[in-house]
């Protein structure tokens, strides 16, 4: 019998720096993480403070579907 996968999901982050803003951009493109959350503890949309390569600076990633 298999096991229940739980309520851990693999979600993925997006960074804000996609919008046009004062500074410069490393490269075009949108950079993304992975990283998996617990769908009972957080059940509203995860936004995690980390370091983006392509603006060069720490912005902040929300969670897409």
């Amino acid at each position: 019998m298999g096991k229940n996968k739980g309520a851990r999901t693999t979600i993925t982050l997006e960074c804000e720096c996609k919008y046009p803003q004062d500074f410069i951009k490393r490269k075009n493109g949108i950079f993304r993480y992975s990283t998996s959350k617990n769908r009972r503890n957080t059940p509203h949309r995860l936004q995690l403070n980390k370091f983006c390569p392509n603006c060069n600076c720490h912005s902040t990633f929300k969670e897409i579907k």
